[in-house]
């Protein structure tokens, strides 16, 4: 990206919502006042916060051209389409931007900047195409060496994908900080690389070389207290849970947070029954052991829909089940998790 302030104009085409829109609503979460405009033409006019939940006076308007009024300097692609491709009705509108001066941030897997019409127009109008996927080449198999880190190495883990490992992350390490730890969020996804501004995409990382992957993030940070790892996918996901293991091995975590859902009863995009969270906690344990044992310290459950009362139930029922501290890190706060964490450093 350019040395220019950012403000972005964050396009959600058709799918403005807290699971579709994952990109954006972490975007207008984390950094609002870089947010200049929402990009939908199905909710042009309408409230956001009443959509999603955030981003009150934020607008949402139908047009490139509408959203040029509130000065965006860069447009976002804030959803993410199945296996990462670009839709082509999403085409004119990237035209429309480029054309504009705005730079482009794109988390897809297909690089806009190796797009020759894009790349043209960029350089044409002297902009930036950033594609957040985009990995290094020189990247090491693992060999355990996070293992040997004197950082508190903490990962979060799932019962599916879309089950707040990112957010519940970053929320542990604002509150580390406020506590005065020296604490870092390492992010391993698009989505918090956009929000934190560094990272690696582990997904995007050749299958032998994953482990490897996160082993290094872990060990450029190897100074700090308290290391937030984001967890992807899900051990029981059939078709994500490749880049999980990679991440457990990868970064050889002491402490594992367990993220889930109160209320899913499959995975996403299949019918995997998602298993009572003792055995998920077991089974976490049991894959970490033959290579780091790590141990699940802890609950975050993302109670989105649900009353006060409600979720309150269902932390309580997690606690009498596991034993561990639950909680819902954006409604009640990190602070139970933070304690049992305490404990070991």
């Amino acid at each position: 990206m350019t040395e220019r302030l950012r403000r972005l104009l964050v396009l959600t085409e058709g799918s403005l919502n807290i699971y579709d829109a994952k990109m954006a609503v972490a975007v207008i979460r984390y950094h609002p006042e870089e947010v200049a405009a929402v990009l939908d033409s199905t909710k042009a006019g309408g409230p956001l916060e009443a959509i999603i939940g955030i981003g009150r006076g934020i607008p949402i308007v139908a047009t490139v051209a509408e959203g040029l009024a509130y000065k965006p300097t860069g447009l976002l692609i804030g959803i993410a389409p199945a296996g990462g491709a670009l839709p082509d009705s999403w085409r004119a509108v990237i035209r429309e931007a480029l054309q504009a001066g705005l730079d482009v941030i794109s988390g897809l897997h297909v690089f806009l900047g190796e797009d020759p019409e894009f790349a043209s127009l960029a350089k044409e109008r002297g902009v930036t195409i950033w594609d957040v996927r985009r990995v290094p080449a020189d990247i090491p198999v693992a060999a355990l060496r996070a293992a040997a880190v004197s950082s508190l190495r903490v990962l979060t883990v799932g019962s599916d994908c879309c089950s707040g490992k990112m957010v519940t992350a970053i929320e542990l390490t604002k509150g580390a900080r406020r506590r005065g730890w020296d604490a870092e969020f390492v992010a391993t996804g698009q989505i918090g690389i956009v929000v934190s501004g560094a990272g690696l995409v582990i997904d995007r990382v050749i299958a032998d070389f994953c482990a490897g992957a996160v082993e290094q993030l872990v060990l450029e940070r190897r100074k700090r207290q308290v290391l937030f790892i984001e967890g992807q996918g899900s051990l029981i996901h059939p078709s994500y849970s490749g880049v999980t293991l990679s991440l457990l091995h990868g970064s050889a975590p002491q402490a594992l947070i367990l993220c889930h859902e109160p209320g899913r009863k499959v995975v996403q995009e299949h019918t995997v029954p998602i298993p009572p969270l003792s055995r998920l906690i077991e089974l976490h344990e049991r894959v970490a052991e033959p290579v780091y044992a790590s141990r699940v310290v802890g609950l975050s459950l993302m109670c989105v829909g649900l009353s006060e009362a409600v979720a309150g139930e269902g932390l309580a029922q997690a606690r009498a089940e596991t034993g561990l501290p639950a909680t819902d890190p954006v409604r009640f706060g990190v602070g139970p998790l933070l304690d049992q964490l305490e404990e070991m450093l």
